[in-house]
């Protein structure tokens, strides 16, 4: 009896590891019904990384501006005595009542 079941086992072990490879190829990590799921985080990862882009073109571009080269020195004091609340003993300071 064990003779005749020793000639089937190499095929049963070839179907096993057909079937086994089969349900890995169709559901595993990389399996063909997670391909929507990959196509959506595509999706998602692009949108993320034009907006990235467009952030890093907004600091680039504001970072040129604080250079040497291009940033107006009184406009710099103007701006930051307006944030501190800061004003030059020669100035003039009206205030108006609300």
């Amino acid at each position: 009896m064990f003779d005749r079941l020793r000639t089937y086992l190499p095929t049963v072990a070839l179907a096993f590891l057909i079937f086994y490879f089969s349900v890995h190829a169709f559901t595993g990590e990389g399996g063909l019904l997670r391909s929507g799921q990959r196509d959506a985080t595509l999706i998602a990862k692009t949108k993320e990384l034009q907006r990235l882009r467009a952030q890093r073109q907004d600091l680039e571009l504001r970072a040129q501006l604080l250079r040497d080269t291009s940033l107006s020195a009184d406009l710099l004091e103007e701006r930051a005595r307006s944030l501190l609340g800061f004003a030059d003993p020669r100035d003039y300071v009206i205030r108006l009542t609300p």
